[in-house]
């Protein structure tokens, strides 16, 4: 190998990453990464330090690949607790479950485009569902509002024959992008602060 051949091939090393910092998708970037991996091994096999270039083959780019994936997968999700009736077809009501399908299939849509993937997480009542959330099991909820949650007794039978889905959401940034994002029909979206491990719940 001349010269010239490693110019080019050490030239595309500040090249791929580059490519890296720059990447949007995640997974993208971990197939940059690979790519970057490979070609640092390359160039310290080229230049006689195949020692360094295999631990670099193994450490640098397969364990770190692997470890990186294992990462992404688990931490772009996001996490709705759901009642076990609303998540299956035991729906009854047609309107319900046109509006609870369309509601997920809006937040599919949403969270899709930053790379995310949404994950129901079924519990059998309310309150295991809202101990959930307070427990950090689930990033939001999702449930029929109970007529007991309206302020005016009227407005609550006009509200429970339209049956809205109550969500409720911990993360701020979740929140905010579901309030500006969303356009499903019949969703009230509640912000809830929840303390953090070792302060008492209020």
């Amino acid at each position: 190998m001349n010269d010239n051949d490693i110019y080019v091939i050490t030239a595309l090393l500040p090249l791929s990453a580059l490519m890296v910092v720059l990447q949007v998708n995640p997974y993208h970037a971990l197939v940059i990464q690979g790519i970057l991996g490979a070609v640092a091994t390359l160039i310290y096999a080229v230049l006689g330090a195949a020692d360094v270039a295999l631990t670099q083959a193994l450490m640098g780019t397969l364990l770190a690949i692997t470890l990186y994936a294992i990462a992404v997968r688990s931490s772009l999700v996001m996490r709705l607790g759901v009642l076990k009736n609303t998540a299956t077809d035991s729906v009854q009501d047609d309107k319900a479950k046109r509006r609870f399908g369309q509601l997920i299939d809006d937040l599919r849509t949403i969270f899709g485009k930053r790379y995310m993937r949404l994950e129901l997480v079924p519990y059998t009542n309310t309150q295991t569902l809202h101990r959930a959330l307070m427990d950090k099991e689930v990033h939001a909820t999702c449930a029929p509002r109970s007529p007991s949650e309206h302020d005016n007794p009227d407005d609550a039978a006009y509200e429970t024959d339209k049956e809205p889905l109550h969500t409720a959401i911990r993360v701020r940034r979740i929140y905010d992008i579901m309030r500006t994002e969303l356009s499903s029909p019949g969703i009230i979206l509640t912000y809830v602060n929840v303390p953090d491990s070792g302060e008492e719940h209020k």
